[in-house]
């Protein structure tokens, strides 16, 4: 009977030991993760700012997808919450402050315990991609929580690895939204024509891109310096496309309303009479441009269509990409005209 009181007494005094050494861990911690995406800064805030988005890239729901997720009334911005209960029990995140495509703060409560601050950084490099970090910090850790990083190895060795996976499927996800498109040939249409202002070059293939943004912004400057209304979305005018001799010849337009005298000599002003044409729509990244033309004269091909000798060829760009950064969402429409 004495030795059962003396092994008691000994697993008490080991347990108040186990309790006191708990009890005097740090009562704060924080741990973070960071992952260079390749994406803009907005299209990654974009998604991780809205609680519809989480459950796809979540690395909790991944290990225990039995996870039952309640979305809030506002999942997006300040306020956007969700919930969620899990094989540990009860947790609901939330939206504190925002600062667009560069800061996110968050709420983490498990059960009635005190709750943990999330924090998210988005910060663009010089070649545009995006350093992604991921932080989560506390100064007032619960007793059982203590316990629990103390039986896994610390704080960070609990959660790291999950904030890992989770920015690793975030990238997955972000790359693979930015890589959809799709070419519609629409067929015969009218375009209407009109006036425009115009700049005109010719270059090696190679140098097309940076050409035709060094163009495009000149002659939007032009526009927007001398208040001149614009009639619809810029567009390029390709008057000659070589591939043999690796040379192209066009001609960056912004539409305008009426016809404009200009000022400056290689910003000239110019109209364009009613067309008929093949009109194809590319909804993607730019990248996929060449496709949407290669099926454009495939169409012309195939219905034995004659394209006019003297154009116009027009490639028009209807989104701006300032205002929505995924590439996925980037609709331009091609014309090629063609005989009556």
């Amino acid at each position: 009977m004495k030795a059962i009181k003396y092994l008691l007494f000994a697993i008490l005094i080991l347990v108040i030991g186990i309790s006191i050494y708990i009890a005097v861990q740090p009562n704060s911690f924080e741990v973070k993760r960071t992952r260079t995406i390749n994406a803009p800064s907005a299209v990654i805030y974009n998604n991780v700012i809205d609680f519809k988005n989480w459950e796809a890239w979540s690395s909790w729901v991944e290990k225990d997808p039995e996870t039952v997720i309640t979305l809030g009334d506002t999942t997006a911005g300040v306020g956007g919450s969700y919930s969620w209960v899990d094989s540990h029990g009860l947790g609901k995140m939330t939206t504190l402050a925002t600062n667009p495509n560069q800061s996110i703060e968050q709420e983490l409560q498990f059960e009635d315990f005190e709750p943990s601050k999330i924090t998210w950084n988005f910060e663009p490099t010089d070649d545009g991609k995006t350093n992604v970090t991921w932080k989560m910090n506390s100064e007032k850790v619960p007793f059982m929580f203590k316990a629990n990083a103390l039986l896994k190895g610390g704080f960070d060795n609990m959660i790291g690895p999950d904030f890992e996976r989770g920015l690793e499927k975030l990238d997955s996800l972000i790359v693979e939204s930015m890589m959809k498109y799709s070419v519609k040939v629409d067929g015969i249409a009218n375009h209407g024509g009109g006036y425009f202002i115009y700049n005109t070059t010719s270059c090696k293939m190679d140098d097309i891109e940076a050409k035709m943004t060094e163009m495009l912004s000149k002659i939007g400057s032009y526009a927007m310096k001398n208040r001149i209304a614009m009639a619809g979305a810029p567009y390029v005018n390709y008057h000659k496309w070589d591939e043999a001799n690796n040379a192209v010849i066009f001609s960056c337009c912004i539409p305008t309303t009426n016809q404009v005298i200009t000022t400056e000599s290689d910003i000239l002003s110019g109209q364009l009479e009613p067309f008929k044409a093949v009109k194809t729509t590319l909804k993607g990244n730019y990248t996929n441009l060449k496709e949407a033309w290669d099926e454009t004269f495939k169409y012309i091909e195939n219905y034995q269509l004659v394209p006019k000798e003297t154009g116009p060829m027009l490639e028009v760009y209807l989104t701006d990409p300032e205002s929505k950064p995924n590439p996925a969402d980037w609709i331009t429409e091609i014309y090629i005209a063609i005989e009556e």
